[in-house]
């Protein structure tokens, strides 16, 4: 049974890592045209991008350095659950990409930058909003060896979209609050 969850949780990331480098693929043969499917602020042809702008990349450079964030950050998430990773995602991708179309500079936004600042976010914050030890473990880990991430939400540069950094890491804080507040509620109502 355990080694059935492990087998699919491990197809699940590697599903995703699949997708994304097929939707690289595509876009590199067809010269960047997928690009204009990324989100566009306050354009409102292009709020249904929001699920597509997290999968489209605009260079190998960009797509390698996102997949190694993604698989490492969604291992962790997917520790907790397959449905964790799924809905945490969900959730992220969403989130975040309402706020980059309401808020961010004007540009197409796209990349799973938003995303994986979100993942890292959920798991940091799971630590404070639910004190376990695991949770706390996890945390000191990921900002050990990703700290310097905080910077990611910082307007450094301007051809980088710090706002999916700033509304990723946003939306994951959020998610782990609903999250452990929803996992309260349903302790309660068992005890009573």
């Amino acid at each position: 049974m355990m080694i059935k969850a492990l087998l699919l949780r491990l197809k699940l990331i590697v599903g995703v890592v699949l997708v994304i480098v097929l939707v690289h693929i595509l876009n590199t043969l067809l010269s960047g045209q997928l690009n204009q499917f990324g989100i566009y602020p306050r354009d409102f042809e292009s709020l249904h991008h929001i699920v597509f702008a997290p999968f489209i990349h605009t260079s190998t450079g960009h797509l390698l350095n996102n997949l190694v964030a993604l698989s490492i950050f969604g291992a962790i998430c997917l520790i907790r659950s397959a449905r964790f990773f799924v809905t945490s995602s969900v959730f992220i991708i969403v989130t975040s990409g309402l706020l980059i179309w309401l808020l961010a500079r004007d540009g197409f936004h796209v990349g799973a930058s938003g995303w994986i600042f979100g993942l890292w976010s959920v798991n940091l914050a799971m630590a404070w909003f639910d004190r376990r030890f695991t949770n706390i473990v996890v945390a000191f880990a990921l900002l050990f060896f990703y700290g310097g991430m905080i910077y990611g939400i910082l307007p450094i540069d301007s051809s980088v979209s710090f706002e999916a950094h700033l509304f990723g890491a946003v939306a994951g804080v959020i998610y782990a609050l609903c999250y452990v507040s929803l996992q309260v509620r349903a302790r309660k109502r068992l005890r009573e």
